[in-house]
């Protein structure tokens, strides 16, 4: 099932949308929806990344550095 909704967008952004839109080969839809699924994800990668800090500190991953010389 599909929901429209309707959005504003200020007149550069709205510009390099339908620029992008003209390069890529696709739909204005196309484009927003890739976007928001992909701030979706990242939003959600976040939230668990969040979640999982207090244990990793506790083992002693605080840097990228710590878990690369733990699996090296």
């Amino acid at each position: 099932m599909r929901q429209n909704l309707s959005i504003s967008l200020a007149e550069p952004l709205a510009a390099q949308l339908e620029a992008a839109c003209r390069v890529d080969g696709c739909t204005r839809s196309e484009v927003v929806q890739r976007a928001l699924r992909d701030w979706l994800f990242r939003r959600e990668l976040e939230a668990t990344r969040a979640a999982l800090m207090p244990y990793a500190e506790a083992a002693g991953f605080v840097t990228d550095e710590d878990v690369f010389r733990s699996i090296s």
